[in-house]
């Protein structure tokens, strides 16, 4: 059974009515870190997701949401310039249901056989279109498929949990009050590891260090995370950190109330010149650009994307990175947080070496164990120092 998180509420039916799709292509002044595509032998013009003329990403929120859509629609820019004959399609604030079909079947029409449908809500709809079309190929961000693959689709993520820990650690040397407050959408395994990680980052280098952590039941209502953000301030936190697609209104909150932050998805330290502490952000365009490679010389099927593929700091480059520092944050902690990710990147580094204490006292992670990344995809529980509940 897959996890899903619940349906998103849109303020007007009229809002699903107008979606649309646009095309875009990389500015010219765009830097790429990814390589070209791949040249040699011809594929096999039969593999999935060869012989297209597009690319299409959907998204679940805006472009320019500060956060996790702003991270997808910038790294498209760069598969536009990786792949400047490929045309670029991107449909935005495209809810988690069958509306996410339809979107996709149109980027189809407009030739599209590689989609990244990269919502964790999206799943259904990206294995109903690649049930459907067996010749595109539909690669899905950060869910899981359990059971049997299909020949054209996948997942794929980051360990979006180890540059949480790093943050923690800013954020535990930040704190005065000993408070750090913790916003996020639905208690599923990405999120519930992320405050894990944060907390026993933080307890790190500050055992008196407690993450509160509230629920907005939504991954963007800025008048839920409003309501959470001031809650949370009001218990005397100061560094505000947050698990929400759209990052502004949290960052825009503790900048005003003149407490800390740590950004999530998408670089925002703009938004709090005086509050960033840092912020762990995603790096899209070279996996992106390795997937579409991949697919394009015939070799998906069978592949590493053709499965639930994760790269973290043991495996590779983990496309889930720290953003740059704020002004607070000293060179002693910055030398101490470039010393954890390399252990992070270890046999024995990880946020989650045990023993970890859950809320109740119970040992989930046995002293000196070291659990694996699938294990923690699994995580449901919160470790002890979180305050707060899994129903929000």
């Amino acid at each position: 059974m897959h996890h899903r998180t619940p349906k998103l509420a849109f303020a007007t039916v009229a809002a699903l009515a107008a979606l649309t799709l646009s095309a875009c292509t990389a500015p010219a002044d765009a830097e790429s870190t990814s390589t070209a595509p791949v040249t040699g032998d011809m594929p096999d013009a039969s593999a999935p997701g060869v012989g297209g003329t597009a690319i299409g990403f959907i998204t679940v929120g805006p472009k320019d949401d500060y956060g996790y859509n702003q991270a997808v629609i910038e790294a498209s820019a760069v598969i536009g310039e990786a792949f400047p004959d490929m045309e670029i399609l991107t449909a935005e604030n495209i809810p988690e249901d069958d509306t996410a079909v339809s979107t996709m079947e149109q980027m189809i029409d407009r030739g599209a056989k590689i989609i990244f449908a990269t919502s964790y809500g999206h799943l259904d709809a990206a294995e109903k279109v690649a049930a459907a079309h067996p010749d595109v190929v539909v690669v899905q961000q950060g869910n899981t498929i359990t059971g049997d693959f299909l020949p054209n689709e996948g997942t794929y993520f980051g360990t979006v949990y180890e540059p949480m820990y790093l943050a923690g650690i800013a954020a535990g040397e930040a704190t005065e009050t000993n408070t750090l407050g913790y916003v996020y959408a639905f208690p599923i395994p990405q999120t519930i590891a992320n405050i894990n990680a944060f907390e026993l980052g933080a307890k790190s280098v500050n055992p008196d260090a407690t993450v509160v952590a509230v629920s907005t039941s939504s991954w963007c209502d800025p008048a839920a995370q409003r309501e959470a953000a001031n809650s949370l301030l009001s218990q005397g936190a100061d560094v505000l950190a947050q698990h929400q697609d759209c990052t502004k209104t949290v960052i825009d909150a503790a900048e005003a109330a003149g407490v800390f932050t740590v950004g999530y998805h998408a670089d925002a330290s703009e938004l709090a010149p005086e509050g960033w502490l840092t912020g762990a952000v995603w790096d899209w365009g070279p996996l992106y650009t390795d997937i579409v490679n991949n697919i394009l010389v015939g070799e998906f099927t069978g592949g590493p994307y053709n499965a639930n593929f994760r790269v973290g700091y043991k495996t590779g480059t983990n496309p889930f990175v720290l953003a740059p520092y704020g002004p607070s944050v000293s060179q002693e902690t910055k030398d101490l947080i470039a010393e954890q990710q390399e252990w992070l990147g270890t046999a024995d580094g990880s946020p989650f070496v045990g023993p970890v204490v859950a809320q109740d006292g119970t040992v989930k992670v046995a002293d000196g164990e070291i659990p694996s990344y699938d294990e923690v995809d699994g995580m449901d529980y919160f470790v002890e120092g979180v305050v707060g509940n899994l129903a929000g």
